[in-house]
């Protein structure tokens, strides 16, 4: 991963159509370019965030990183750079990686980041803003190096009361995760024994994004994991299987969330 003095650019933007896939990403070729470490968090932090990850590349012209979304929060710090807050993605995002770099990230629980804002977390989706701009965290970064124990003396500083909702929330996503029967928020507020209005609520203010996009992003997951088994040949039946009405509609969030109709997805892997 010697390129010289170069240095990196990491810039993030929505990536609007089916984009080529570069073939670095492809049968593992990534592992060439990219190292990737997921240090786990402290027990006093571990109701808040999900894990930690460290992210060094390099690269000789410029990568796209496709970056499919999932709804937690995401702390980063650069080498060299401010730390940045990023809320919940909609949709899929593209980074592009050129020369060295290294990024230091705190995935945060569902929910886990909404004591830290003291606000809803909606407000941050589709943003990313200076961890400076979040009241509820210390104005100045994290020590130098960027390392596990830097990061949460810093968060440490700002640490709040656990709070019992934010845990409740985290629970229930939990649920959408590992029962794969619920394709409906009217499934999902069932199983929780709470409203459907209650949930859209509750998710507005600590997840960020609704319970209907959480269910179709965890389906989702489950239609690439079968693909990944050995491949679909009944798309419209999956797609029902799926709680979808249609093919068309199963299609259209698919490209939303990996950049490309599952049809192309499928022959690419």
């Amino acid at each position: 991963m010697r390129l010289g003095s170069r240095g990196a650019r990491v810039l993030k933007e929505r990536d609007t159509g089916g984009v080529s896939r570069d073939p670095r990403e492809l049968a593992g070729a990534w592992t060439r370019f990219q190292r990737h470490e997921f240090p786990a968090p402290a027990p006093d932090l571990a109701p808040f965030v999900a894990k930690y990850w460290i992210v060094e590349w390099g690269y000789a012209s410029p990568y796209r990183q496709l970056i499919v979304p999932y709804p937690h929060v995401h702390l980063t710090v650069q080498d060299g750079g401010v730390p940045e807050v990023h809320g919940v993605s909609s949709g899929h995002v593209v980074r592009v990686l050129d020369g060295v770099g290294r990024v230091f990230g705190v995935e945060f629980r569902p929910g886990g980041f909404r004591p830290f804002l003291g606000s809803p977390v909606s407000a941050l989706t589709d943003r990313t803003v200076p961890a400076a701009d979040v009241p509820g965290l210390p104005a100045a970064g994290p020590a130098r190096p960027v390392d596990v124990a830097a990061v949460e003396e810093w968060l440490r500083a700002a640490r709040p009361e656990p709070d019992p909702t934010a845990l409740r929330v985290a629970d229930v996503v939990a649920t959408v995760v590992t029962e794969p029967g619920i394709r409906r928020v009217d499934d999902l507020a069932e199983r929780c024994g709470t409203s459907v209005r209650r949930l859209q609520r509750l998710f507005a203010e600590y997840v960020g994004v609704g319970p209907k996009w959480v269910i179709r992003r965890y389906r989702l997951r489950e239609a690439t994991e079968r693909m990944a088994r050995g491949g679909v040949a009944d798309w419209a039946g999956l797609a029902a299987e799926l709680g979808y009405a249609d093919q068309a509609h199963f299609t259209r969030d698919f490209a939303a969330m990996f950049g490309e109709p599952p049809t192309h997805y499928a022959a690419r892997y």
